[in-house]
């Protein structure tokens, strides 16, 4: 293959790498006087903001309808697969392993430390199967769920309920993420969230413009369904600063939501077709970025 053929086919990534490099960098140089401007708010107001933030990244994805109308499959579950990496990294830095140091602080005991993690783990992931199962929903590409409930309901409506699926358990994920005053483990996770949301705000907004909506139309609905997460936000910061004691099974909790989401929805909506190397591709650099953000706010 001629080198300018091979450029010309991953000339996404090679325009993505150098911004994504770029938001690193801004992140990093823009930590202190965002962590002194945050430091003097309480978990609820914290996890509201956050969760907020990071729910109108999914309208800022939306944006690019205003100049283009189609997205290529293969772009699409590279994006898609992004979000993955991003949020398999989040679930894993910014809940799993501060529930673990949480619970290992609080009890002491490892087998307790265990169970009050696959516990949370297990609680979040079955309530999102329940969700997932009673409430009718379309896929981004795979089609109606319960078609007997779902034939009666608008197929915009439907869109809505799968991206509120998505963002009600990532609000909990960053409002929970600032319980153990940890700033910024939480502001890590929601930086996460916001990214992972903007390809995901893409797909929706082409998905509608693709029914024949408007493009003031698509961005508004995808803007709507961002703000679900502030929701998620303050459930999550209130649970976590009730009782001390129950931190980790909330951080776990939130885990467990993610990690449903990450491995029944999204994964399996990117790894289609012939596309199943760049979704993964996607996956490992979405992992590699979030984990950057992690090293540099720590």
């Amino acid at each position: 293959m001629k080198i300018s053929a091979l450029l010309y086919r991953h000339r996404y990534l090679l325009t993505a790498c150098p911004l994504l490099l770029l938001f690193l960098l801004a992140s990093y140089l823009i930590w202190p006087t965002l962590e002194a401007s945050l430091s003097g708010l309480s978990t609820i107001q914290l996890g509201v903001l956050a969760s907020l933030v990071a729910g109108l990244f999914t309208a800022v994805g939306a944006l690019p309808i205003f100049f283009i109308r189609k997205l290529s499959k293969t772009l699409e579950d590279s994006l898609m697969g992004f979000g993955a990496g991003v949020m398999l990294a989040a679930t894993a830095f910014e809940l799993i392993l501060p529930a673990m140091d949480q619970a290992e602080s609080l009890y002491n005991h490892a087998g307790i430390t265990l169970l009050m993690l696959a516990t949370g783990i297990g609680l979040g992931g079955g309530l999102l199967y329940l969700l997932h199962n009673k409430i009718p929903h379309e896929h981004f590409i795979s089609g109606q769920d319960s078609p007997a409930r779902a034939h009666k309901i608008k197929r915009v409506w439907l869109f809505i309920f799968a991206i509120a699926l998505h963002n009600l358990p990532e609000g909990l994920a960053v409002g929970a993420g600032f319980g153990g005053d940890n700033l910024a483990a939480g502001v890590a996770l929601a930086i996460g969230i916001g990214l992972q949301n903007m390809p995901e705000g893409l797909v929706v907004a082409i998905a509608l413009l693709s029914l024949g909506y408007s493009k003031a139309t698509a961005f508004g609905v995808t803007l709507l369904t961002g703000l679900v997460q502030p929701l998620g936000g303050l459930i999550g910061a209130i649970l976590v600063s009730m009782v001390d004691l129950m931190l980790p099974l909330v951080l776990a909790f939130a885990a467990g939501a993610m990690l449903f989401v990450i491995s029944h929805e999204i994964i399996p909506e990117s790894h289609r077709e012939d596309n199943k190397s760049k979704a993964t591709a996607g996956v490992l650099l979405g992992f590699t970025v979030m984990l950057g953000i992690d090293i540099l706010l720590d």
